[in-house]
């Protein structure tokens, strides 16, 4: 009995870990089709962040620190808290060394005491407001946007038009509890001729869905007033469809 169950649950596990990694695979898929990066530019940022992240942890200079990486396009920002100017210092200088491929390093720290769990509780929330106010819009598309949230100050990277970046700015302010926006796009004189094409095959399909809806629903019509004609003419004879 027990090695049923054994075999159950490792079963069910293994499904389970299986739809996750459906899901995860699908998602990223969905990112990255939608980013403006190419695959590799994404491949090379998560790369940075990831060894940044890294040394964070295992550099004892920074153990007193509170540091969060965001990176887009080789652009590396650090945010957060750290004891003195001299450990804020030895950051900046070393953070470009620990990827080759890191193009620039934007310091946002503070001298301060290490932010509480608290703090960085209502920073996540705010993050989180941010980014299902960009769902509810159509001006942008929200994979086009980093962002992160430190000490009530939200920090907007991407690649965006002046309107698409002026429309997340006015966003991202009005959520209440956010001290300043820190913006950091990349602007582009027009949104990509690939993107526009794609928009253009979606609104074709959706037409094509609706006039194939409209034609059903005028087929279903027909065949309702030929049942009612039939029914009326043979009452009794009924119909095959």
């Amino acid at each position: 009995m027990k090695k049923i169950i054994y075999s159950l649950i490792v079963t069910a596990s293994t499904l389970f870990l299986s739809s996750c990694l459906l899901s995860s695979a699908l998602s990223t898929a969905i990112i990255v089709a939608n980013d403006r990066r190419t695959t590799g530019e994404i491949v090379d940022d998560k790369s940075i962040e990831f060894n940044l992240f890294a040394w964070n942890d295992k550099e004892n200079r920074l153990e007193n620190a509170h540091l969060n990486f965001l990176v887009y396009n080789k652009e590396v920002l650090i945010t957060g808290e750290v004891p003195t100017q001299a450990v804020r210092d030895y950051i900046i200088k070393q953070a470009p060394n620990k990827d080759f491929k890191i193009k620039k390093v934007i310091d946002e720290l503070r001298i301060a005491k290490s932010s509480s769990l608290l703090s960085r509780a209502k920073d996540s929330m705010i993050t989180i407001k941010a980014k299902a106010l960009f769902h509810n819009q159509e001006v942008f598309n929200p994979l086009h946007i980093e962002i992160t949230t430190e000490n009530r100050t939200i920090y907007l990277m991407g690649d965006l038009t002046r309107r698409e970046a002026n429309k997340a700015t006015k966003i991202a302010s009005g959520i209440s509890g956010v001290k300043r926006i820190v913006k950091l796009f990349h602007y582009l004189e027009n949104i990509p001729a690939g993107e526009i094409a794609r928009a253009k095959q979606k609104e074709l399909e959706a037409e094509r869905k609706k006039a194939l809806e409209v034609k059903r629903a005028t087929i279903e019509a027909k065949k309702a007033e030929l049942r009612r004609q039939i029914n009326a003419l043979d009452p009794n004879g009924g119909t095959s469809f």
